[in-house]
């Protein structure tokens, strides 16, 4: 598989990830980004043992775009710390059913997830074991009833993106989860990982990469850079 590679060098590999791959291995048994990316590493450098790589964040299965991965522990370790600290920089863009509440906002929920259902619900604080989710959000652009928009995350929840804007009245376009009822089977979600930008873990230098979606539908409604 060609997995397009948006930066790397001996501590850093950031790619864009193909939509409907999960990072990592599940019970599907599917091919996964991270065992592929080693196995790409092992063959194109001719590396004789295992290949380190160190999983620092995911996307959601059906989600396309920008994502690192550390290639030693020493950058593993920084890396989950940098976002730990919210200093990693992570900006999305959705399509969505409908228009948000205001055109740039912020929305707080709390969120609990079903891990047998596989399926994240908005509950209202001091549930046990909910977790607070925050997420700014801006309006790109408009296109009959779907609308553009930029995500950042304060937070990294379990299907975030999609039940907070689902549950401001915004399914994604394409969501059979969180947006059933206005969406068809077999439709891709519309929502990608647009930038990331960082502080090199080792020479402290920024690095940032952009990743655009397909110009296919819906994103194909925007002029996209």
């Amino acid at each position: 598989m060609n997995i397009p590679i948006l930066f790397e060098d001996n501590h850093l590999l950031v790619v864009e990830k193909p939509v409907n791959m999960p990072v990592q291995e599940d019970r599907t048994g599917d091919q996964d980004l991270l065992t592929a990316l080693k196995e790409m590493i092992k063959e194109r450098d001719n590396k004789p043992g295992n290949v380190y790589l160190g999983l620092v964040h995911r996307l959601d299965r059906p989600v396309g775009g920008a994502i690192v991965f550390a290639k030693t522990s020493k950058a593993a370790s920084r890396l989950s710390d940098a976002l730990r600290r919210r200093d990693m920089d992570r900006e999305y863009i959705a399509v969505i059913r409908g228009t948000p509440p205001k055109d740039k906002g912020r929305l707080e929920h709390h969120l609990l997830k079903d891990k047998k259902e596989n399926k994240v619900s908005v509950v209202k604080p001091g549930v046990k074991d909910a977790k607070k989710a925050v997420l700014d959000y801006e309006v790109l652009g408009r296109k009959g009833d779907l609308t553009l928009v930029s995500v950042r995350l304060e937070t990294g929840r379990p299907h975030q993106i999609r039940v907070q804007l689902s549950s401001v009245g915004c399914p994604l376009y394409g969501d059979q989860k969180y947006g059933a009822s206005v969406n068809r089977p077999g439709q891709q979600i519309a929502l990608w990982s647009r930038s990331l930008a960082l502080t090199h873990p080792v020479k402290k230098e920024p690095v940032s990469v952009t990743s655009l979606p397909p110009r296919a539908e819906p994103w194909s409604h925007w002029a996209l850079s």
